[in-house]
């Protein structure tokens, strides 16, 4: 990501301030107020499983309102146009029905604490613990890329040093999760979530405001840019050019498939939030709750980067002195925005890279203490005990995610650091998930091999095949795309060439862990929220509603 325009300053005064300093005393007290409710490792990591379906949805869709959904999209719209909507349409909303549906049930009914957790069920220790350490490690690297850009947000916008914006949030995070530990983190992205949105939702309207409505900026738009900009698959036929350097079928495939459902589904920073709602009902409708606004989002962060294209002076054009496309928010928050309201962006922004950030430190160390420390270092601990060790892991994957916010600044664009890990460590687990679930022969040796494989072709194949121009891809974006349907089908082959060669998993241990089975629990109690999604009407027609949608829109525009 490159840094922001130089000399780009807000003309902040005291009120903003004022704003800026009664949320960080209220996102304190939020993590003072949760620690009532630790009193158990099970509180800290899970929220004792005891919170209601809209605090968990919002809390769901807010924590991936991070650097990317604000900075990143919004430069994406200014820079490639309409064409962001694939992100959310495509690549997010299918995969948050598929993940409520189907996935939550084998989740939550297996009553594991964390994603890995349930691969050590269906598959073996090894395939938990190479799939506990890829995540922790992801997990790390992507809070701090969350941090780097709240940093220099902070230090082109208000003035501050890049290193206090890096040690001042840091230490924010640290202290409410430290506290209150998960309950902390999701009614801080409660409130996040709507600071954002009165963020926003104001810069957006002003923008339209400036430009003439949506009729005058798609004019001008189209006039400078061509009627492709404004269009969702203008251009993206197989062989033609455009400037997301991908087509149609690596949009659907790469984006919409695997990179998405291999995103919403395993990433545990999203489904921990589902993990805490207080039964299997709860958590099916937590991505589903999640999945309305994120539907609507887009436009927050579309227009305002659309409007940038328009009223920002060479942006993006490559000179020295050019402000770039991650500039767009930032700029339009000091042309439209007056005092007060600016106050409430700039928090705004730091809500949703500390939500962020929040959300997968707070992954981390439920990761790092349940699946690697209390089940391979220090076993039949007290359970004070691993309370006392969350706490202090937490305390260390916030030190290690400032470190990583500096191997995040090496990188030129953020959103295609992102792609990139996900393709890495994402997709790979999402393969293994999958075949798992519905394949009851899937051997217990498959999943180890699985992870491995697919991890190790996504890399060959961005760092070799494409860093190394063995083949022409267009763009990073498009070698993403590419890397994470390679690393899919390399994972699936290799699992099912394992599985020949290798014993299956007893059918006795598979009771709720593969698609079609019932778990011992829902024979013997028969509580509300423990039947299978598919004998739950309402929720077949929350999904139904959902995807409809986001198959409709995109063809409308």
């Amino acid at each position: 990501m490159q840094y922001l325009a130089e000399g780009l300053r807000l003309p902040t005064n005291g009120l903003d301030y004022t704003i800026l300093a009664i949320y960080f005393v209220v996102v304190l007290g939020i993590g003072f107020a949760a620690r009532a409710s630790v009193k158990t490792s099970l509180d800290f990591f899970l929220s004792g499983r005891s919170l209601p379906a809209w605090v968990t949805g919002l809390a769901f869709v807010a924590a991936n309102l991070g650097a990317t959904e604000i900075l990143g999209m919004a430069a994406t719209g200014a820079q490639y146009g309409v064409a962001v909507v694939h992100w959310y349409w495509i690549g997010a909303i299918p995969a948050m029905v598929f993940l409520g549906l189907v996935m939550m049930p084998f989740y939550y009914r297996s009553k594991v604490r964390s994603v890995p957790e349930f691969l050590l069920q269906r598959f073996d220790k090894s395939a938990h613990l190479l799939s506990s350490i890829l995540f922790a490690f992801a997990a790390i690297l992507i809070a701090g890329v969350n941090l780097y850009a709240l940093s220099i947000v902070v230090e082109a916008l208000l003035g501050w040093p890049h290193w206090v914006a890096i040690l001042v949030a840091g230490a924010f995070v640290l202290v409410y999760i430290t506290i209150g530990g998960l309950s902390s983190a999701i009614y801080n992205e409660v409130l996040q979530f709507f600071v954002i949105l009165a963020a926003l939702i104001p810069l957006t309207l002003l923008g339209l405001k400036r430009v003439g409505g949506w009729d005058g900026l798609s004019g001008s738009l189209e006039k400078s840019h061509g009627q492709n900009f404004m269009s969702a698959w203008g251009g993206t036929g197989i062989g033609d050019a455009n400037p997301l350097g991908a087509n149609w079928l690596t949009i659907i495939l790469g984006l919409g498939f695997v990179l998405g459902f291999g995103y919403w589904t395993t990433n545990f920073a999203e489904v921990q939030r589902a993990l805490s709602a207080k039964n299997l009902s709860a958590a099916q409708r937590t991505p589903l709750i999640a999945a309305f606004p994120k539907m609507f989002i887009v436009f927050l962060v579309m227009i305002p980067g659309l409007v940038a294209a328009v009223v920002v002076p060479n942006i993006g054009g490559g000179a020295k002195n050019d402000p770039s496309y991650n500039d767009a928010i930032p700029l339009l928050m000091r042309e439209l925005l007056p005092n007060g309201v600016l106050g409430i962006a700039v928090t705004g922004l730091l809500a949703a890279f500390m939500a962020g950030m929040a959300a997968n430190v707070s992954s981390f160390n439920t990761v790092f203490t349940t699946d690697i420390w209390q089940r391979y270092v220090k076993k039949d601990q007290s359970d004070a005990y691993y309370l006392r060790f969350g706490r202090l892991i937490t305390a260390i994957g916030v030190l290690a995610s400032i470190g990583t916010a500096f191997i995040a600044s090496s990188f030129a664009n953020i959103m295609t650091y992102l792609q990139t890990l996900f393709s890495f460590f994402n997709v790979p687990m999402f393969v293994v998930f999958i075949i798992g679930m519905f394949w009851k022969r899937a051997s217990m040796k498959s999943g180890v091999w699985g992870l491995a494989a697919g991890t190790t072709a996504a890399m060959v194949n961005y760092f070799v095949i494409y860093k190394q121009g063995v083949i022409d891809i267009p763009s990073d974006q498009g070698a993403n795309f590419v890397s994470a349907i390679v690393g899919f089908v390399a994972g699936a082959v290799v699992m099912v060439v394992v599985t020949l060669f290798t014993a299956p998993k007893p059918e006795a241990e598979l009771a709720g862990l593969v698609y079609g089975s019932e778990s011992p629990g829902d024979t013997e109690v028969p509580d509300e929220g423990d039947s299978a999604w598919y004998r739950k009407p309402a929720l077949l027609g929350w999904g139904a509603v959902v995807l409809a949608a986001a198959c409709y829109i995109p063809y409308s525009l």
